[in-house]
């Protein structure tokens, strides 16, 4: 059986990012994905109903999506609105995907509060950030899909293509 692979919407071209922008991957492995059917394209944001463009978040008090699961940290706005439930919401729209298509594999943006699996932004809205998760790729995460982000991609290859231990951790 062919992997199936989620991936976020903006790295497929689609402008859904807060800005309104897209952010697309171009890469080799794409297109034959695309071409074998194997990718699974989502939005978490959109999927729950946020607008694009829409105003910034961060995970507030410097924290990742584990602790935003938890009841530990918020999902704030730059303009103060707490939008946890949205990216709740976001992230059992995703998972939900995820399973209904079979998705092993996650290759997700980083940075984003609900994408991010490498790093995401500290929540003063300052440009910082530090290692940690987002609220999707937390989730996903947490129910046995592989999250990789989009600088990861190779990580990716060698785990769809069978050359690399599925216990090893993403680089």
């Amino acid at each position: 059986m062919t992997a199936k692979i989620l991936v976020s919407a903006c790295l497929m071209g689609h402008a859904v990012r807060y800005d309104g922008e897209a952010k697309p991957l171009v890469h080799p492995a794409i297109e034959r994905w695309r071409e074998e059917g194997r990718l699974v394209t989502i939005c978490p944001e959109m999927s729950a109903g946020m607008p694009v463009p829409r105003p910034p978040a961060e995970i507030a008090s410097g924290m990742s999506g584990t602790d935003v699961l938890d009841g530990g940290a918020t999902v704030v706005e730059n303009t103060g609105r707490d939008v946890t439930g949205e990216f709740l919401d976001a992230a059992e729209n995703a998972l939900a995907l995820a399973r209904e298509t079979d998705c092993r594999f996650a290759l997700l943006i980083d940075g984003s509060p609900s994408c991010g699996s490498g790093f995401v932004y500290d929540g003063t809205f300052s440009g910082a950030r530090h290692a940690g998760q987002g609220v999707t790729a937390a989730l996903l995460t947490r129910n046995g899909v592989e999250v990789y982000s989009d600088r990861d991609i190779e990580g990716l290859i060698e785990r769809v293509d069978g050359r690399r231990d599925p216990d090893k951790k993403p680089r």
